[in-house]
């Protein structure tokens, strides 16, 4: 027990409270938004806000398109400047499918609401 009550001592206040009260910290430090149509990437951006991560890794998945076409392009870049603007984050971005990203790990993964079948 004495060596626990050293390791909480060292660490954060936040840290320490969530500890003692059993609470979740609110702050997600490392968030994956993926981006699908650009329908929805207004309701991605709101969720990144609301979550204000530390550092957002965004992924714009290509449906078949050339992952050189100008367009995708300017769409990461107009989400990552969003995304900068609204959080303060450090933001990386690319463009592609998920399976570029095994291994990596996120404290939570974003992305647009499938839509129901009628």
């Amino acid at each position: 027990m004495r060596l626990l009550s050293v390791s909480i001592g060292s660490c954060s206040i936040a840290f320490r409270s969530a500890l003692r009260s059993r609470t979740r910290l609110v702050r997600v430090s490392d968030l994956l938004a993926i981006f699908g149509s650009a329908e929805s990437d207004d309701e991605v951006l709101d969720e990144i806000a609301a979550w204000q991560p530390d550092r957002v890794t965004v992924l714009v998945q290509s449906l078949g398109a050339d992952l050189g076409d100008d367009a995708i392009r300017e769409r990461l870049a107009r989400l990552l400047t969003a995304i900068e603007r609204r959080t303060d984050a450090v933001v990386v971005g690319l463009a592609g499918d998920r399976s570029q990203l095994v291994g990596w790990r996120f404290d939570r993964e974003l992305a647009p609401r499938l839509p129901l079948a009628a």
